[in-house]
């Protein structure tokens, strides 16, 4: 009997173990983030906040956000599947945490999310920013980025794409800021690399673009690295006079992310501070 009391004990614990690792079916648990350095709302001179999403709700806000779900490569040959689980997108302690994990899903060997505001909260001129953290690892690829409102009817790149942000875990000094449009798109996109002397995923960095009708101009943290005007695209369409809309999206391979390494570590994390949006004072 003590030995078949035993046995059951042990056989409860290895359960417990099992579940506790996630290779079981309880209850996700996340690992908590730790709190980031707090980032107030400052006023920009010449500027007037707008509308803002700090990622202080115990949910993800779904009138700011909603999500792109799927794999098949997303034009990209991406190898993750999206999905709106916890799992893979969330928000702990102020950051909206979007997780890349190694899993197997929806066929699929990788999962991840991409979040968009496509309906709910679009713009038009200002100055829009963010404040992130990227994750390290080869095959990692995050971005920070906008379509045209009319995606849905008139497809990419006629609608026009803004890439405030890309990052490539491959090349950890380096982020990008890319304009794309008809006649301009892939790899004619506008694009101009910004490459730092350290590791930009070691810390939080601040991304954004002043756009106008006349051109955009892309920063990190305060300092201005590329402008495209309305005469850079030539006579080629200039398809930024419309409003536009966000996405946030951590891609794993693809054609910008490449291999993963073997030492890339999973899960990995690409935090959000804030996303703020400006319009220009008269």
């Amino acid at each position: 009997m003590k030995r078949l009391n035993l046995l059951l004990l042990t056989v409860i614990c290895l359960s417990l173990i099992f579940n506790a690792s996630g290779c079981g079916k309880g209850v996700f648990a996340p690992k908590q983030q730790p709190l980031p350095t707090p980032t107030p709302i400052s006023p920009l001179e010449g500027w007037t906040l707008v509308w803002h999403d700090e990622f202080d709700d115990a949910q993800i806000d779904r009138q700011n956000w909603t999500f792109d779900i799927g794999g098949n490569g997303w034009g990209n040959g991406e190898m993750q599947y999206y999905t709106d689980r916890p799992e893979n997108a969330r928000t702990e302690n102020g950051l909206l945490v979007i997780e890349a994990r190694q899993e197997k899903y929806g066929g699929s060997y990788y999962t991840s999310a991409r979040l968009k505001s496509q309906g709910l909260q679009e713009f038009q001129y200002g100055r829009l920013e963010g404040r992130l953290k990227v994750p390290e690892g080869k095959g990692f690829w995050p971005a920070f980025w906008m379509l045209g409102s009319n995606f849905a009817t008139a497809g990419w790149p006629d609608c026009g794409e803004i890439d405030i942000m890309e990052f490539l875990g491959k090349e950890p000094d380096l982020i990008m800021g890319t304009l794309h449009g008809p006649g301009y798109s892939g790899a004619l996109g506008l694009s101009k690399w910004n490459r730092q002397t350290y590791s930009i995923a070691e810390d939080f960095h601040t991304y954004a673009i002043e756009w106008d009708q006349n051109q955009i101009t892309w920063f990190y943290d305060g300092d201005a690295y590329h402008t495209v005007t309305r005469e850079d695209v030539g006579n080629r369409p200039w398809v930024f006079d419309q409003p536009f809309f966000f996405i946030l999206n951590l891609a794993v391979g693809g054609t910008l992310g490449g291999m993963v390494s073997p030492q890339t570590v999973f899960p990995s994390q690409y935090l959000v501070d804030y996303v703020r949006v400006y319009e220009k004072q008269p």
